[in-house]
């Protein structure tokens, strides 16, 4: 069942599912577009093959403001968000992938910041916006995105499972997130392999530090997992390595932070609780 109470999610998808709804797209053109876009670099994959060989992998995001903090970055630095140079500081650094906000409306996001931050650096890029429709993930391969983000609370299952499948015909992985245990319950039903925890509450928008921990028990092991939201600093790193996380994505930390290379490197390498050594 897609979320009908009046939350911030709500709001946001509405205006995307009216945007979506008024727009005429060739999708046979932009699926033949597509199909010529930039090579993917293998997001879930490479994530599962880091956590193995160096332990928890930071997801590092560029955002520029948030519907609940405002604008991110303080406006004696807004002249040098460059979001290819974050991309590559956070690959410097360490990060495993890179997540760019393109949502324009509520996050002051922008195609472009895609594009540059997939020109900054090597690693795989995922788009973090309001999927609502085919033609959102057609252009997402199209501006170079290897991963898309799909909300269970936004959708339904039958547009669940074909998302997930138009995203594999075109190689790009789906990071299916969650904010409680019945959306886990329909991730799962999907067969969602690599699943997004939001620790914020719809409701109120606050983070629920609580709620990681209580899905992570019922994640299965093979389940690339990923802790979203709230993150501010190594010893919630530590903390969600140790329940388990395989992935953690930061978003707020990493911008604000004025060596984003050095932070990213202080949440990485963890796994049950302790950093591994060399990490």
């Amino acid at each position: 069942m897609i979320l009908e109470d009046s939350t911030y999610l709500s709001h946001i998808i509405a205006r995307h599912r009216a945007v979506a709804a008024g727009r005429r797209v060739d999708l046979e053109e932009l699926f033949t577009a597509a199909l010529q876009g930039p090579a993917v670099r293998p997001f879930e994959g490479w994530l599962e093959r880091l956590w193995q060989s160096h332990g928890l992998g930071v997801i590092a995001e560029i955002k520029r403001r948030s519907p609940s903090k405002g604008q991110i970055v303080p406006d004696d630095r807004l002249e040098v968000f460059d979001p290819g140079k974050i991309a590559n500081s956070y690959e410097n650094g360490g990060a495993a992938a890179i997540s760019v906000l393109t949502d324009s409306e509520y996050f002051g996001g922008s195609v472009q910041d895609l594009v540059d931050a997939r020109t900054g650096c090597t690693l795989p890029v995922l788009r973090k916006d309001f999927t609502v429709s085919t033609a959102d993930i057609l252009e997402s391969r199209i501006m170079g995105a290897d991963a898309i983000l799909l909300i269970v609370a936004a959708l339904s299952i039958q547009e669940l499972e074909e998302f997930m499948a138009l995203a594999d015909t075109l190689g790009m992985s789906a990071l299916v997130e969650v904010h409680d245990e019945s959306e886990l319950d329909r991730a799962l039903a999907v067969g969602a392999s690599m699943i997004g925890v939001n620790q914020r509450d719809l409701h109120t928008f606050e983070v629920d530090m609580d709620l990681a921990t209580r899905i992570a028990r019922l994640l299965p092991p093979s389940i690339m997992s990923v802790a979203e939201s709230g993150i501010a600093g190594p010893e919630d790193a530590k903390r969600l390595a140790g329940v388990g996380y395989k992935s953690i994505l930061v978003g707020e930390y990493l911008v604000r932070s004025e060596d984003r290379s050095a932070a990213v490197k202080r949440l990485s390498g963890f796994r049950f609780g302790c950093r591994l050594s060399g990490a």
